[in-house]
């Protein structure tokens, strides 16, 4: 495969039994198949650790507005969304097989912005409650039904981690 940021060949990298691709010797970029980022976004999951220093090549320069192409469909073109409720973090998601693409020194950005996964899920509750608590609170006094489906594909680039309407309260 080949690196959507800088074009170098990627390497196949195994940490605690799951294949990771590094751009190793390049920019230093990691790809992550579907589901394979939650195994290793949280500090207290060590097998990341070594996932945080991927040699790179200082001299490789990459274009962060480009658009990628996922290198695992070839002619898919990643969709950019951040990567949790904080909005320090934009990661670049297929939208084809759901693999994402983190440059250098992301994961280590998203393993420091929340301590667990109830910590995360909590940001994203008040979050949620914040911007829409009202509006659905209302909206079941009057009896409607739950915001279409639309709406909750929406909010998964938003918070992509956080299953938003299997889980509110209101």
């Amino acid at each position: 495969m080949e690196c959507p940021a800088c074009g170098n060949a990627l390497h196949t990298m195994t940490v605690k039994g799951v294949s990771v691709d590094v751009c190793k010797g390049g920019c230093g970029g990691i790809w992550f198949d579907n589901f394979e980022l939650k195994k290793f976004d949280e500090p207290h999951e060590s097998a990341g650790q070594v996932l945080l220093d991927i040699e790179r090549d200082e001299n490789v320069t990459v274009d962060y507005g480009k658009r990628r192409t996922c290198p695992r469909c070839g002619d898919v073109v990643m969709m950019r969304h951040f990567f949790s409720i904080k909005r320090q973090v934009e990661v670049d998601e297929c939208p084809g097989c759901g693999g994402v693409w983190l440059d250098s020194g992301e994961l280590g950005q998203i393993r420091s912005m929340y301590a667990t996964e109830q910590e995360r899920e909590q940001a994203a509750e008040e979050y949620f409650a914040e911007v829409l608590g009202s509006e659905f609170a209302e909206m079941k006094v009057r009896g409607e039904p739950e915001p279409p489906s639309q709406m909750a594909e929406i909010f998964r680039f938003l918070s992509p981690r956080y299953a938003f309407w299997s889980r509110h309260r209101w």
